[in-house]
């Protein structure tokens, strides 16, 4: 029997303009973090490139990679697995100045203590174990670790969903804050729609590895064009339940990732998919305005 294979991120193409945030939603297991982390060269690609500053960083060599990643930096999802239990939190915010050789011990330990002032920590929580602190404590932990170097680009992959709703909205603040301070660009990776809308300033819709549509936030949230798009908005609760959702809903269950459709990928769970759709896969394509969609009915 064959070997078959999940293409997690197939045929995407995008840019990332310097100091906005992108925001990247989808279903989960969609190809939303994989994504995030090709971006950073933690997962090496089977083809393709990525450009920072100029630079392809596929083709850098190690030192040259590794002098790159001080700019490029990952909050991850999960505060707590992401933080050695074994160390205290400044030691792990401190590592990425040990590993990079930046300054002497005093001022690393300095730097430590400006950079978790600056995201809301005490200096004397430096001290203390990821245990000692709650889920928002140590998300402010991860991010501190994430600026310490002070890069130019972070991929924040669903950096909220694992915490409490008030204090998302604490974190979120917290990051469009130190975006201003620090003129960063974010990927913002999540799927909540609600926080990409109050993140974003573009957001790209992602389908089983493949982006189906990206526009200005605005134009997206007012005037979605991808049947999936629609999708994802209806699944989203009305406040008021004598309110009923008046948009498409998906149909079915999800294909087989292994053994995807073919034409378009969301044509069996699309109730408006057309011939066209099962026998040519559309392309992203000028949909008017700030819009690209990749759907045969919308272009």
């Amino acid at each position: 029997m064959p070997t078959r294979f999940v293409h997690a991120v197939d045929d995407v193409s995008f840019e990332i303009r310097r100091g906005e945030t992108l925001g990247l939603v989808g279903e989960s297991g969609c190809g939303k973090s994989t994504l995030g982390r090709t971006l950073l060269a933690l997962r090496p690609p089977t083809a393709g490139e990525v450009e920072f500053d100029g630079k392809r960083i596929f083709d850098l060599g190690s030192a040259e990679l590794k002098a790159l990643r001080r700019h490029m930096q990952l909050v991850f999802q999960d505060p707590f697995a992401s933080l050695n239990p074994r160390l205290s939190v400044g030691k792990s915010v401190r590592a990425a100045l040990d590993i990079h050789g930046i300054g002497k011990r005093a001022e690393r330990d300095r730097m430590v203590e400006e950079i978790f002032l600056r995201v809301g920590l005490r200096r004397s929580h430096t001290t203390r174990f990821p245990h000692e602190f709650s889920g928002g404590q140590r998300q402010r932990v991860g991010i501190a670790r994430a600026l310490v170097l002070r890069p130019k680009f972070l991929v924040c992959d669903e950096p909220v969903s694992a915490l409490d709703v008030s204090i998302q909205a604490q974190i979120l603040n917290l990051l469009k804050d130190l975006q201003a301070e620090f003129g960063l660009t974010y990927l913002f990776i999540s799927h909540n729609l609600a926080v990409v809308e109050h993140m974003a300033d573009r957001v790209a819709v992602m389908y089983y590895g493949r982006i189906v549509e990206i526009a200005d936030r605005s134009e997206l949230y007012a005037n979605p064009r991808h049947p999936y798009t629609h999708a994802l908005f209806g699944a989203v609760p009305a406040p008021d339940p004598t309110v009923r959702s008046m948009r498409v809903e998906a149909q079915g269950d999800p294909p087989d990732p292994m053994s995807l459709p073919s034409g378009c990928r969301f044509r069996t769970r699309c109730p408006r998919a057309v011939e066209r759709c099962a026998k040519e896969e559309p392309r992203l394509a000028p949909a008017g305005g700030s819009h690209q969609v990749a759907c045969w009915l919308a272009q």
